[in-house]
This record gives C-alpha cells, sequence and structure tokens, in this order.
C-alpha cells in the first residue's frame, strides 16, 4: 500500500482509466454535495492567490489491462467525488465552446476521455453498469435518454456555470490544481473487496480528523505517544465524537485564516510542522471546554451565559464559533468580564437576527467571523476604544439592517417552516419576556399557535372573505398571526371566538392582545403585526452610530422600473412583469423550490388556472394570479424568493414614484 497527496490534475490526467467495482454503490451525491462542492470552487476563484483545497482520499489498486489497452485502476473508493468532478468538468467543456473553443477541447482530449483509445478504454471512468450509459452521453454531449443522478448532476452544474459570471479558464485551473487528494494505491495482493468494507464500515469513511489524529502522532516521539494519546487527545475525541473534524476547523479559524471544510488537513499540518505537535493537542484541550458549551450550553455553570448562549443555539449560526472561541479565552483569562462576554453574546445575536429577518445572504460570515476578533482587537487599539465599542462599529459595516428594513420585513417574512421555527418561537419568547419588564418570567413547554389556521375550515374561509386563499398565502406564518401557547392541538383548526376565550383564560400577556378583537382578517393580522415589530424594534436595538435612513417610498405609490437578480438586470414595465419574471426565474434555477412555492402559495401559482380571477402561464407550463394589487405582488415576490432560499441582495428592485 503506498499512499500520497497528489493534485487533482495528476489524477485525472493522462492516458488512463478508473473502473467502478461491482460491489460499489451506484452514484448517489444528490444536490447538497453538489452545492458544498460548487461553494468550494467559487470561494477559491474568488482568491487572488487560492490554496490547496482538500477533497478527501481516493483508493485505487491497479487492475489486467489487455494488450496494447490503456493502464486501469479499480476505484475502491473516491468514486462520488471524481465522478462529480468528470461530470462538472463536462458541464464546464460544454458551456465554453460557444465561446473558448480551445478551452473545451482541452477539457475533453486531456481529462475527459483518452482520444487516442477505442471501445470502453475511450473514457476515463467506467462507472457500475446502473450508470454506465448515462455517464457516457454526457462524456459524449448526447441528450440523457433519462433522468437519473448523473443527468440531474449535470443540470445542476449546467445551471450554476449559466448564471454565474465566473471565468472557465480560472475555474479550470482552480479544479485541476488547487484541488488535492490523499491517493492510496493498494497492492495488486490486496483484496480491494475487504478495503471497501473496512473504509466504509458503518456507512463512515476516514475523516480529515482522523487523518490528523495520525500526523500529530507520527510527529510525537514514541515514548510519549500513549501518555499523550490517553491524557489528551482521547478525552477530546469522546466528548466531541463525530463533532471533532467541525471542532478543529473551527478552532483553527479562530486564528484569523478562513478555513474551509476540505482545508483543514493541510492547514493543521502547516502549524504542526512550525511548532511542537503535544503543545497544539494541549491547547486543542483547552479550546474543546469552550467549544462544547457553545454545542450544548447548559454545559456553562453561569446562569445568564448559559441564557445568552442558549438563545444563539437557536439561531443555528455555527460560522459564529471561531469568535466566540476567542472570546470565551478572554473571559476564562480574565481579560474581560462576565457581563462583557454576555453583551457580546447579545451583539452577536443582533446582528444575526436582523440579517435572518431580513434575509440577507449567510455567505460571507465564516470570513467575516473568521477575522472578526483581530480586526476588532486590532482597531480597538488604534482607535482608542473598548472591544464592546469595536465590534459594533465593524458589525454596523457588514449589512446590518436599519431600523425601517428590519422593521418591514418582520411584519411579513416566513417565520415558520424549517430553519425557522426555533428563530419566530425566540422572537415570540422575547416579546413575551419584554412585557413583563424586570420580572423573571418561565416559558418551558410552549409552542407556537397560528391564529389563523393552517387548515383552513368553511367557518374560517367565509369569515376571512372573498379573498381568504390569498390572505392565507400571504399571512399565515408571519409574526401578526403567531403567538405562544401550550394547548396547540387543543386549538387546532378552531374558530377565532372559541381561541379569543382561550386566550383571555391565558397567562401569556402576549395573548392579552386579543381581549377586546371581534374579528381575525387581513387588516387585524398586520396590525398586530406592526404592534409587535415595535416591541421588536427595542429588544434588538439597532447598535453602532446612528446613520441617516434612505428615503423608501411606499409600494402602493411606485411603479417598478428594474429587477436585478442574480446580477441580470431586467427592465420591467409593470408590477405582473415583475412577478412573471421572479417565478420565471425561480422556476429555471431550482423547479424543486418552485414547486414548494406551488405548494405554500396555491392562491398565487399553480399547474391550472381554476379559482385565478385573471391568469398568466409561466414559461414551465404554471399559471399565476395577476390580478392583484402592487402591494400583493411585492410581499409575494419577498416570500417566494425566502422559499427558494435566494437572498434579497440577489432580487433587487428599483422603483420610481409615480407622478
Amino acid at each position: 500500500m503506498k499512499a500520497s497527496e497528489e493534485k487533482l490534475q495528476k489524477i485525472i490526467e493522462g492516458t488512463i482509466q478508473y473502473v467502478v467495482p461491482l460491489f460499489q454503490r451506484a452514484y448517489s451525491w444528490t444536490k447538497s454535495e453538489w452545492e458544498a462542492l460548487w461553494d468550494d470552487i467559487i470561494t477559491l476563484c474568488e482568491q487572488e492567490n487560492p490554496r490547496v483545497h482538500f477533497m478527501g482520499s481516493i483508493v485505487t489498486m491497479p487492475a489486467e489491462s489487455a494488450p496494447g489497452g490503456c493502464p486501469k485502476y479499480i476505484l475502491i473508493d473516491g468514486q462520488q467525488r471524481i465522478t462529480t468532478i468528470f461530470i462538472l468538468l463536462a458541464a464546464l467543456r460544454d458551456k465554453a465552446k460557444p465561446v473558448d473553443q480551445k478551452l473545451a477541447d482541452q477539457i475533453q482530449n486531456t481529462i475527459l476521455v483518452n482520444q487516442y483509445e477505442e471501445g470502453l478504454d475511450f473514457y476515463k471512468i467506467q462507472p457500475t453498469q446502473v450508470d454506465r450509459q448515462a455517464f457516457q452521453q454526457i462524456i459524449q454531449s448526447e441528450t440523457q435518454s433519462e433522468e437519473n443522478g448523473i443527468s440531474e448532476c449535470y443540470g445542476f452544474f449546467e445551471k450554476k456555470l449559466r448564471l454565474s459570471k465566473i471565468d472557465f479558464q480560472k475555474l479550470k485551473k482552480v479544479i485541476c490544481s488547487n484541488f488535492s487528494l490523499v491517493s492510496v494505491v493498494l497492492s495488486i495482493d490486496d483484496d480491494p473487496y475487504l478495503v471497501f468494507e473496512s473504509l466504509n464500515a458503518k456507512g463512515k469513511s476516514l475523516t480529515q480528523a482522523d487523518l490528523i489524529r495520525n500526523y500529530f502522532f507520527m510527529k510525537i516521539e514514541g515514548k510519549n505517544q500513549e501518555s499523550i494519546y490517553y491524557k489528551y487527545w482521547l478525552p477530546i475525541q469522546e466528548i466531541l465524537g463525530e463533532n471533532l473534524t467541525e471542532f478543529i476547523r473551527h478552532y483553527l479559524t479562530k486564528s484569523g485564516a478562513e478555513v474551509k471544510k476540505g482545508e483543514i488537513y493541510f492547514h493543521i499540518k502547516e502549524r504542526i510542522s512550525e511548532g511542537d505537535p503535544v503543545s497544539y493537542i494541549k491547547d486543542l484541550s483547552i479550546f474543546v471546554e469552550y467549544y462544547t458549551k457553545l454545542l450544548n450550553p447548559n454545559r456553562e455553570e453561569k446562569k445568564e451565559v448559559r441564557k445568552y448562549l442558549l438563545r444563539l443555539k437557536s439561531l443555528e449560526a455555527g460560522t459564529i464559533y471561531p469568535f466566540l472561541l476567542n472570546c470565551y479565552d478572554d473571559w476564562a483569562k480574565s481579560k474581560i468580564t462576565e457581563h462583557q462576554f454576555i453583551e457580546i453574546l447579545k451583539i452577536i445575536e443582533n446582528f444575526l437576527l436582523r440579517r435572518f429577518v431580513c434575509n440577507i445572504q449567510t455567505r460571507g460570515l465564516n470570513r467575516l467571523f473568521a477575522l472578526l476578533y483581530s480586526q476588532v482587537s486590532n482597531d480597538s487599539n488604534l482607535a482608542g476604544c473598548n472591544f464592546i465599542d469595536g465590534l459594533k462599529l465593524a458589525l454596523q459595516k457588514q449589512n446590518y439592517p436599519k431600523d425601517s428594513q428590519f422593521k418591514a420585513r418582520l411584519m411579513d417574512v416566513q417565520l415558520y417552516g424549517p430553519n425557522r421555527s426555533q428563530k419566530a418561537k425566540l422572537i415570540l419568547e422575547s416579546i413575551e419576556k419584554s412585557l413583563y419588564y424586570k420580572q423573571e418570567v418561565i416559558l418551558e413547554g410552549l409552542t407556537i399557535e397560528h391564529i389563523m389556521p393552517q387548515t383552513l375550515t368553511d367557518w374560517w374561509k367565509e369569515h376571512l372573505g372573498e379573498n381568504w386563499q390569498i390572505t392565507h398565502d400571504l399571512l399565515l406564518h408571519t409574526l401578526g398571526n403567531l403567538t405562544l401557547t401550550g394547548s396547540n392541538s387543543e386549538l387546532s383548526n378552531a374558530d377565532f371566538l372559541e381561541k379569543r376565550t382561550h386566550f383571555q383564560d391565558s397567562n401569556l400577556k402576549l395573548n392579552k392582545y386579543f381581549e377586546d378583537k371581534q374579528a381575525w382578517h387581513q387588516e387585524h393580522i398586520e396590525a398586530r403585526a406592526e404592534y409587535l415589530a415595535d416591541i421588536a424594534l427595542k429588544i434588538w436595538s439597532y447598535f453602532g452610530e446612528e446613520l441617516p435612513e434612505p428615503y423608501v417610498p411606499k409600494i402602493t405609490n411606485c411603479k417598478p422600473k428594474k429587477l436585478r437578480i442574480f446580477s441580470q438586470e431586467n427592465v420591467v414595465k409593470n408590477w405582473r412583469d415583475v412577478l412573471k419574471l421572479t417565478l420565471n426565474t425561480i422556476a429555471d434555477f431550482d423547479p424543486d423550490r418552485f414547486q414548494d412555492i406551488v405548494e405554500q402559495f396555491p392562491g398565487f401559482v399553480a399547474w391550472d388556472e381554476k379559482g385565478f380571477k385573471k391568469w398568466s402561464k409561466l414559461n414551465n407550463g404554471a399559471f399565476i394570479e395577476v390580478y392583484l394589487s402592487a402591494k400583493r405582488i411585492h410581499s409575494f415576490c419577498i416570500k417566494a424568493i425566502q422559499t427558494a432560499e435566494i437572498s434579497e441582495e440577489d432580487w433587487q428592485l428599483e422603483l420610481e414614484e409615480e407622478k
């Protein structure tokens, strides 16, 4: 067995063929893995001097080749990532053909195929039989005969390449020259099936933490290895389990260098080569104590610190961990007080919550929080201000929403659903606690209740009026229609008067709002949203220097002029153009997300025109309601891009006031 670190270019170029053995599963990567790979590539392409990016490992073994044929290797482990790279390069070749034929030919003839071979030897990879036809059709630029994982992967990267403005030459260079793997070549006497079984025992592959551990102990003297392992490494491994690799990444990132998931191994090697490996393991054991409290705040003994760590935990933002590791260490070493540490936690919560509500993209936060501690420390020392003030000023410059934007979005943002409900509960619980002023409030066991229910009964449809479907689509999951209760299952789809009776008996001040309400129509939901949003503005008040807010005209007094989506600027003449362009773009960009929109907003878009007052047809055959006000179209478009997970930075509408 021979192991070495190799650039991807060395592995995929040259006359060679990788054969996926029969015992391997079919191609199984999905959108989550494709997204992660694409994000890594984009990050490297944006760097002036991109560093080496570690992809993992590949295990091969020489196979018998026919006389005169190309050398063959059995691809025992790593077929998913290698196959994906070939599909991506095929998509790049096809997109490059109209603009750079030389690049397209280079990718085809030096990477994708063995151009002077015939038959199966022509292809650099022989997938399992189930994937072979689809893969070969992509390599040959042929139309796909059927939909499968291979064709879906190609479609994903084709769209990414079509919508991005990335330089094709640089993309190819980054993939070939900056991606690296640990290449393990077995001897002819090894049993590939047994190797595959051991590599994939219990479905788990070798992690970067495993590689790091092995590298650490290769650098430690033999006589000290056992004592260091049991005293430091084993406790770290046992307390973190599967979180160990991510902890090491965050530990490395706290020094100010953004470390991508594929770069951990290389970064730690650089650190160890410059110093004593034992000192690094000892330092890891110190920071692991802080890290476990970030993962599980209940381990923190101090009550107030624990409270704000739990609040941050509900925001599900691991990107902040490198920054907080430094702050935790400062507190442990008495460089800052407990009060100052809590203030830091509150500032970070404020920043993250406002950005979440305003649908500001999270991409870039990894780099922001990697650099934030050193940036604030240096700026604070230079300016003579304290760390807290420096932190506020630094974050204010990072797309920190002002009050008008925060309030407007808080009133209409979708707050209920996957990856949102925890944040909605934090907002509602915080508002409830604020109504008690200084009094301590216990809110355990409460759940979120929709006042206008998720499933409308005939009573509710009649109560909401003619436009009940539009009202339900737009306002169901918004702040004005949500509250807290301990009897969610009992209330269910009850009519408003019955729910009001229950709320009157509630101990929650949040529910005293309904005492004098006789109905629950659109205007009532919107009025309550504004009432709660004003309270939220005081809880998460604007920090940093007070700057004048730009004048923003009301939607009802404006007409659209231009709509920019994914850096493509489009002239629009009216609000219907905005609606159609938004939905056509989403449908083309991500059909699955478009289907989510169809299911969540049947009053606006459907696969047939039944029930619509006035409709128009989209490019994909779906129908949209166009008998809508400007306010409703704008509100729906905002919800549609949220559902499609498109940032408002990638959906910019330019308005002009009507004369």
